[in-house]
């Protein structure tokens, strides 16, 4: 359900489990993991003729004691530690069936607690040899490309990548669950282009909400405009929801870019009628934060749909909003920054 009319006044002031089939058929995976049960000592072998296999292997025992490892030159220490299923990297614990082929500990739920290389059954054993190797070994941040220069142990990897800065974004829109993501200038375009969502530049703004049945209220009632200000954007979100089982209107700003960058800004909005008003006044919150994150938490100007009517004037059977705010730098006096009707005294 859409808002009927908007007029916007912009003032500038500078898994499931894998069926046989479905596994991939690896007979020939380039390394592998073998097991030896004949004795508790751990050896290592070199292009084992009895291996079905045409790179190096690693030695384990069945009591999971750590073992050599022998590797072909032809493959890294990285290809080791790729499961042969998911093809992401391997952490502990990391299994192997009797033949030595690893799996990652998801995968092996995956295909039914069997080997997809041998197809035999995979059992509990751990090849702590393979992890070994991995507590070794330093890795740069897979957006390294993208700017992040940082090198971390292997065990720490993933947790930094979880939280790195230079990680790409999610698309802010709010209408749909898009799954595209990108810098902030590939989102801005994607955001213009592909969700057809109103651009403006400045740091002030004006928006009128009318809506004929102000009584129907969806989730799905949203609107979002995209500001440029201080050479950064900012989203400008509002919506109407159930809140428990009153209606509710929401107006909330979130800052293109991360956090720390977020906190350097201040914004305030103002909605008002009939000499009343509200306002509010808060920090925008990252895109890193999910649109309904910030929307769940209240952050930003509440109104209750028998305030919003009596805000409306009139016979209260037509929604008719003014929201007007503007965004302002955190060191920046507000008082000095540009003012625009029904905002500055």
């Amino acid at each position: 359900m859409e808002f009927d009319s908007i007029e916007c006044v912009s003032y500038s002031d500078g898994g499931d489990g894998l069926e046989e089939d479905d596994i991939p058929q690896l007979h020939h995976h380039p390394h592998v993991i073998r097991s030896h049960f004949s004795s508790s000592k751990t050896t290592t072998t070199h292009n084992n003729k009895n291996n079905n296999n045409n790179g190096s292997s690693i030695i384990c025992d069945g009591n999971n004691n750590n073992g050599g490892i022998g590797i072909h030159p032809a493959t890294s220490v990285h290809e080791l530690l790729e499961c042969p299923v998911c093809t992401n990297s391997m952490y502990p614990p990391i299994h192997q069936c009797h033949n030595g082929h690893t799996i990652c500990s998801t995968c092996k739920a995956r295909v039914h607690n069997r080997c997809p290389t041998c197809r035999q059954e995979l059992g509990d054993i751990r090849c702590l040899a393979l992890e070994k190797v991995a507590e070794s070994l330093e890795l740069p941040c897979k957006y390294g490309s993208l700017g992040c220069p940082e090198i971390f142990p292997y065990y720490s990897k993933l947790k930094h990548e979880a939280a790195c800065n230079f990680r790409p974004y999610n698309c802010p829109y709010a209408g749909s669950e898009c799954a595209v993501v990108g810098d902030i200038p590939y989102l801005v375009t994607h955001l213009r282009d592909d969700h057809k969502v109103d651009m403006h530049s400045g740091c002030t703004f004006n928006h009128r909400y009318v809506k004929s049945n102000p009584r129907e209220v969806e989730n799905a009632t949203w609107m979002l405009t995209v500001f440029n200000c201080f050479g950064q954007y900012f989203c400008l979100h509002f919506e109407a929801f159930q809140l428990g089982m009153a209606p509710v209107y929401m107006a909330f700003l979130r800052f293109m870019g991360d956090e720390t960058d977020a906190q350097n800004y201040t914004y305030s909005l103002e909605v008002g009628g009939n000499g009343r008003k509200l306002i509010w006044e808060g920090t925008p919150r990252s895109i890193r934060d999910s649109h309904r994150k910030v929307r769940d938490s209240h952050d930003g100007l509440v109104i209750q749909r028998n305030m919003a009517l009596f805000f409306s004037g009139g016979d209260r059977k037509e929604l008719k909003l003014r929201v007007t705010g503007r965004i302002w730098k955190e060191q920046q006096n507000p008082d000095e920054a540009a003012c625009i009707p029904n905002l500055c005294s």
